[in-house]
């Protein structure tokens, strides 16, 4: 049952074939960017990833540019578990795997944001980029500070910051913060920007009320969905129309959350299955 539940997890994150996507990551010899003992291949690896990157949908969705540019470019309704496979792969390779294979998935981005554009907006423009970027590792770093096995003392946090950072700078955003002060500065900055237009309502209907996902496994991505919910700032609730229960989201929902998430955790770490990491 551990295996049949990790290769299901597996399967939609990583493709038909996660093994061979693990090997790609993981065993091709060279050099990487970060060592295994550093802050961000210790959240990326961690199953607190799977609410986090929920957050990160939501909150990013907030900006209406950005949401315009994933409405009209990103297809992510009609092939939404290959959207999920890209990005994942990305974060995987960037995060693991050797210099050369990181440096061809960042060029491979870039390639595919200087096509998607429209009338008041580029992919590739680095204010979007930085948003982005922002709401994606305040959201990994909430979620792994919440659920993650080992959370990160204060120093741990800012290196991750950091170390996202630089594969950010990579990407094309200019200045991205590098200590979490500075990323709490960075999501102030962008507030006045951000409403809940009606693209950034439908998806966010799409993402908790009509997921693709087969109906038995509905009641634990209700929870991740909670989970993902009750981690967002009071702030990015409204605009969406999403319910803010303080109460019930430290009592309930964070106990649901932990036990899901330690779930994951413990499918994923099968001994049959060998080592791996949550993005792969």
């Amino acid at each position: 049952m551990r295996d049949q539940l990790a290769r299901m997890i597996l399967t939609k994150v990583a493709g038909p074939d996660p093994q061979a996507e693990r090997d790609r990551v993981h065993k091709t010899p060279g050099p990487r960017w970060f060592t295994p003992d550093s802050p961000i291949q210790r959240v990326h690896g961690d199953a607190s990833m799977f609410a986090g990157g929920l957050r990160a949908l939501l909150l990013q969705s907030l900006h209406p540019l950005a949401m315009a540019a994933v409405s009209a470019h990103s297809g992510y309704r009609g092939d939404p578990w290959g959207r999920l496979q890209r990005t994942s792969y990305f974060l995987a390779i960037t995060t693991y795997g050797a210099v050369p294979d990181a440096e061809a998935a960042i060029a491979r981005v870039q390639s595919v944001h200087e096509r998607v554009r429209g009338a008041n907006y580029r992919a590739s423009d680095p204010h979007l980029l930085k948003w982005v970027h922002v709401a994606e590792v305040d959201s990994f770093l909430t979620a792994h500070q919440m659920y993650g096995a080992n959370p990160l003392n204060a120093a741990d946090q800012d290196q991750y910051v950091a170390e996202t950072a630089f594969v950010a700078g990579k990407l094309g955003v200019i200045d991205p913060p590098t200590t979490v002060a500075e990323l709490r500065r960075t999501l102030a900055d962008y507030q006045p920007e951000l409403r809940g237009t009606t693209e950034a309502r439908q998806a966010a209907r799409f993402i908790l009320v009509h997921p693709p996902v087969p109906w038995a496994a509905r009641p634990a991505y209700g929870v991740l969905t909670a989970a993902a919910v009750g981690m967002l700032p009071w702030w990015a609730r409204w605009p969406l129309r999403l319910p803010y229960l303080p109460l019930t989201e430290q009592t309930l929902v964070r106990a649901a959350g932990d036990g899901l998430t330690r779930t994951i955790r413990w499918a994923l770490t099968s001994p049959t299955l060998g080592e791996t990491d949550v993005k792969v």
